[in-house]
């Protein structure tokens, strides 16, 4: 019987939108953190994975087609780790920032001028980051408790410590720049947790694929280069929702509106940075692609002899950078 892999003839290894450009990338990752996607059920899940994985073995799936196996790829894809295959924690699904950010920044922006309301709003913040950064982490290597400890503490306390000395210094400075001290705190807090978090792929290091999507290594130093541009996405991803808010807030505190309903400036602004956060999330997770490239010579020496004891000539290898 002719398999659905001959009948169809899509590569589902791939995603639908051409990688090589930011438009196709873009595009992509849309749909995949598209928050319509947590309405899925478990049994939604399980039939995505039914589909996608029988694809994969080239199993007759009788009635299948391409709208139907791209819809149960895209669901897989939000739901499921790429590297271990094992269902990801809801709350950590990039499928879940927008309506998850969008509550955490903006409280954190309407709520920053006492010292409490900053520790709690800060340590609330890393907490989800930390589900995050190790939900999305890239590789299969399971991250020792020890570790997650230290990352969520490092990555907390930096950025509470960052933000209460902004705070303090902020009153030197002109009013709308105390609005951004959240930001400070938070891009702080990034070139913390990520690292911290997916320290043991600094250590140990992820596997690398050839052209073919063969795993033929593990390298440190594609782990160093995929930690970097997850950082670099996840800083660029806050900005918006935390650069454009404070100085639409400033002025609409001196409107009649919120002088007379003080308590509607949260809302207010939770719904700009949600708002922000549909766009800026998808187009920063595209900045890099998510099978990102090193070059061969930049793979650690013993990688580099192994690859040419091997016959393997690759000007480049390829990793899941993670996200």
């Amino acid at each position: 019987m002719e398999s659905a892999l001959e009948r169809l003839k899509v590569d589902i290894t791939k995603p639908c939108y051409e990688q090589t450009t930011y438009s196709g990338r873009a595009k992509h990752f849309f749909i995949v953190t598209n928050p319509l996607n947590l309405l899925a059920t478990a049994a939604d899940h399980e039939e995505s994975q039914r589909i996608v994985q029988g694809y994969r073995n080239r199993e007759s799936l009788p009635g299948l087609t391409v709208d139907k196996l791209w819809k149960a790829k895209h669901l897989y894809d939000s739901t499921y780790h790429p590297d271990t295959g094992e269902k990801m924690f809801f709350f950590g699904r990039m499928s879940a920032q927008v309506p998850c950010n969008m509550v955490i920044t903006g409280c954190m922006m309407t709520f920053y001028k006492t010292t409490p309301a900053v520790m709690f709003w800060q340590w609330f913040n890393q907490s989800f980051n930390a589900i995050v950064n190790y939900t999305n982490r890239s590789g299969d290597n399971p991250i020792p408790v020890k570790t997650l400890g230290w990352s969520y503490v490092g990555a907390t306390t930096g950025a509470i410590v960052t933000a209460l000395s902004l705070n303090k210094l902020s009153p030197r400075f002109p009013p709308l720049l105390g609005r951004y001290v959240p930001f400070a705190a938070v891009a702080a807090a990034n070139m913390i947790n990520i690292p911290m978090m997916r320290s043991s792929e600094l250590v140990n290091g992820i596997p690398v694929l050839n052209e073919n999507g063969e795993r033929v290594g593990v390298s440190a130093n594609a782990a160093q280069s995929a930690i970097s541009q997850v950082i670099v996405s996840r800083i660029c991803m806050a900005m918006p929702g935390m650069f454009i808010p404070p100085i639409i807030m400033a002025k609409l505190e001196q409107k009649p509106f919120l002088r007379k309903y003080p308590k509607m400036g949260a809302p207010i602004q939770v719904l700009m940075v949600g708002t922000l956060l549909i766009f800026a999330t998808p187009l920063c997770c595209a900045l890099f692609p998510q099978m990102s490239s090193i070059s061969t010579s930049k793979l650690e020496p013993h990688i580099q002899e192994d690859l040419r004891q091997r016959g393997i000539t690759s000007p480049s290898v390829y990793f899941n950078k993670g996200l």
